[in-house]
């Protein structure tokens, strides 16, 4: 094993039984639950690119120090603070904010387009870019402790990092109900809704690195050959960590969480074109006596109806792009989430200050109405200075 050390992302690489290797990356800020930073961003991409021409490096998995989270979000404390200092309340590409947001959505990209393995270990709390991480890797698995959830409406924001897009992809009405209410679910909900892959027990972890070790791997020489021996290739060594995972997994407990017990009824909750009356409707599983159901409901009746208005609409405009175009967009609307809306506010009671008394501006749904939201869709520069605007092209 080797080990390169980064401070706030550690990188290691074992040695397989015919001498490939398997590459780890470690999120290592357990204290703030592995939070997202943009150097923690640049360390993972120019990290992955390098073990992307790695012939003997056969696959990698991504983790989170610690025994709480894999990655609960991203680095909020440090947007807040560029927010703050944007008095002009101008928004512009190459802002902190602006490369933020660029630079996470394109690693979460090059996740979903990378042409090995990629296994993320969902243990603890995955949330917001969190999430991000780990929707677009090849083998996601959950543990006994995993609790998932985009809870970006409690912060003024939206679910970004490609999450209108994932959201879009679930069962039914599910993606809407957990976009407004922010709820959290554990491993088995994450298997049915899609959203994982696998199910292993924590205590699994060293029987996992074992099994990957005594594997031998199939070498790839260059990632960028489309030739059939070498697909073939790369769908052996997906075949070997499936198998390996296969042998690991075990039910998750409950076999069945509240959003498969629910679904139905969540179903017809979320029906049709009136966010107006899909809130309504939520809003009344306040007193539920299902505890989860009531705590997503108050969870959305103390949210930002900004936030929910543009989750809504992002959803609707997501649904039928492509996963760059709907990183595009959001990039678009995370951008003027940082001069107009709830973001700053949002951060601030939940973080900064603590009182958990926001301001959102509008107060109210009604205020936040279809033309109140635009805004959100036009870019104040002209397209072809969208930092993402290439993305996906060489994919």
């Amino acid at each position: 094993m080797s080990e390169v050390s980064s401070d706030i992302v550690l990188f290691e690489e074992f040695n397989c039984s015919n001498g490939t290797r398997v590459g780890i990356a470690t999120l290592n800020t357990p204290k703030t639950l592995n939070g997202l930073s943009l150097e923690m961003t640049r360390l993972l991409a120019t990290r992955l690119e390098i073990w992307a021409q790695d012939p003997d490096l056969a696959l990698i998995i991504m983790r989170g120090a610690g025994d709480k989270a894999f990655c609960a979000g991203g680095d909020l404390h440090t947007l807040h603070q560029s927010m703050t200092a944007n008095t002009a309340k101008v928004a512009k590409a190459d802002s902190y904010a602006g490369t933020f947001f660029a630079e996470e959505y394109a690693l979460d990209y090059r996740i979903h387009t990378f042409p090995k393995p990629i296994m993320v270990w969902g243990d603890g709390i995955v949330m917001g870019g969190g999430m991000g991480l780990m929707m677009g890797a090849s083998h996601r698995v959950v543990t006994d402790t995993s609790r998932l959830a985009m809870p970006e409406i409690t912060i003024g924001l939206f679910p970004d990092v490609g999450g209108t897009w994932m959201l879009n992809r679930l069962p039914g009405k599910t993606g809407l109900f957990l976009g407004l209410t922010g709820a959290m679910i554990g491993a088995s909900d994450a298997l049915f809704a899609g959203m994982a892959d696998y199910h292993v027990p924590r205590t699994a972890w060293d029987a996992l690195i074992s099994g990957l070790t005594s594997q031998a791997w199939e070498r790839v020489p260059q990632t960028g050959d489309g030739s059939a021996l070498n697909h073939a290739k790369r769908v052996m060594n997906d075949d070997h960590l499936n198998c390996i995972l296969h042998e690991l997994s075990v039910p998750p407990a409950p076999a069945i969480g509240p959003l498969q017990t629910h679904q139905a009824r969540i179903q017809r909750l979320c029906n049709g074109s009136s966010l107006e009356k899909i809130v309504s409707n939520i809003l009344a599983l306040s007193d539920d006596s299902d505890p989860w159901l009531a705590r997503a409901a108050k969870t959305l009746a103390a949210g930002s109806p900004g936030s929910a208005r543009l989750t809504f609409t992002l959803l609707q405009r997501t649904k039928h792009v492509s996963l760059a175009e709907a990183y595009r967009i959001e990039w678009a609307a995370g951008l003027i989430c940082t001069i107009h809306g709830d973001f700053e506010e949002g951060i601030r009671a939940l973080l900064i200050d603590k009182d958990k008394q926001p301001k959102w501006n509008p107060a109210t749904l009604e205020l936040a109405t279809p033309e109140w939201v635009e805004k959100f869709f036009t870019l104040p520069f002209p397209a072809n200075e969208h930092p993402l605007d290439q993305l996906g092209e060489s994919a």
